[in-house]
């Protein structure tokens, strides 16, 4: 876990408690404030990190993915690095590639693809493009606070609606519905689709796992409001966490019925490289006495490992505990009716707008 230089224990509004280096450095980064900070009461000298965010011009927008359980194969991640902080995203290892450490650069130190649109438009027009599902937040949420004002989602949704292009979103922001106007008209062709990830229905759970995304009750606002205009939703109850938020899961999807969700899935707690010993850290510092019994659960449902990266096992887990939360989450979309039918996106109506050729039609 490191010393108490490294450890700042619980940081008000951030979800790490820590900034030690990543794997790619050499060297160790230490923190300038001695005391470690109480996991309850807010102290007057309690460190302050400002979120800073970098313009960036990125050399390509569309990713792809090879994976075999993951269900997609491109995304486009608006942003690198997230502002919602949450403690167990899978994706804060990617800060180490940017020079960052995973714990709390990855959530104050944010990088913006300006350019997203521009390269988006550029990659539909070429004439070898193979319309496929674009995924928008396979890796980051495309909608964090910071996309409020800079519009960059807002800017990729109006290309993929000129092209027809079929999008789907992930995210655990209200800010979502925002977008409505665009999502509701490409829904109507079957062109778009909404996840709402929904980890805990507890104000302070989420709170302290996600501290700067949307509150439980204003995601749940938020399905009612897509699925009111028509938009297909569907929702992560991700990541499930043994003997924190497990207990939740069947009150959990009851809710996301209820406000107009009508497919579901889970996914087991990852905690791939640094986000072990980040999520750790947290641990002690917000739940002391459970640590180890959350340890010890994770390990029996990850073949006795804290983490493990096999396909086909990684999203969900083995063993005894595994198959219970399996059989628990069958049983509970089967009671709300989730999962009734399939919902697929079209690719067929892709087409490159008139407006954007370069040659003018002959006839």
């Amino acid at each position: 876990m490191g010393n108490a230089k490294d450890f700042l224990g619980a940081v008000k509004g951030r979800g790490a408690c820590s900034n030690k280096h990543s794997r790619f450095e050499a060297w160790s980064r230490e923190s300038e404030i001695e005391d470690v900070v109480d996991s309850g009461d807010e102290k007057e000298d309690a460190p302050k990190i400002d979120t800073v965010v970098f313009m960036k011009r990125a050399a390509s927008i569309i990713s792809s993915n090879k994976s075999p359980d993951i269900p997609f194969d491109t995304s486009i991640n608006p942003y690198q690095g997230c502002e919602h902080g949450c403690i167990y995203c899978y994706a804060r290892p990617t800060h180490a590639y940017l020079g960052h450490s995973p714990g709390l650069d990855f959530e104050t130190k944010l990088y913006a693809k300006e350019n997203a649109a521009e390269l988006l438009e550029r990659e539909l027009s070429n004439k070898r493009y193979t319309p496929r599902v674009i995924v928008l937040g396979g890796n980051t949420d495309p909608y964090q606070p910071i996309e409020r004002d800079l519009k960059i989602t807002r800017s990729i949704l109006e290309v993929l609606e000129r092209y027809n292009h079929p999008v789907s979103i992930t995210t655990k922001s209200g800010l979502v519905v925002r977008d409505v106007d665009v999502l509701q008209r490409m829904a109507q062709k079957q062109l778009a689709q909404v996840y709402v990830s929904v980890t805990s229905l507890n104000n302070d759970v989420s709170r302290t796992l996600e501290p700067r995304a949307s509150a439980p009750s204003r995601r749940l606002s938020a399905i009612r409001r897509l699925a009111d205009a028509g938009i297909p939703v569907g929702v992560l109850v991700a990541p499930v966490i043994p003997a924190i938020t497990d207990v939740e899961m069947e009150a959990i999807l009851e809710s996301v019925t209820a406000a107009g969700a009508t497919s579901a899935a889970y996914i087991l707690l990852r905690l791939p490289l640094e986000v072990a010993g980040l999520f750790s850290e947290w641990l002690e510092a917000h739940y002391p006495l459970r640590a180890k019994h959350v340890q010890s659960l994770l390990s029996q449902m990850r073949d006795g490992k804290i983490y493990d990266s096999t396909f086909g096992s990684r999203m969900s887990g083995t063993g005894v505990f595994a198959e219970l939360l399996s059989q628990r989450f069958k049983l509970a979309c089967k009671k709300n009716g989730l999962n009734a039918r399939q919902y697929s996106l079209r690719t067929d109506l892709f087409a490159i707008p008139k407006s954007d050729t370069a040659q003018m039609d002959l006839f």
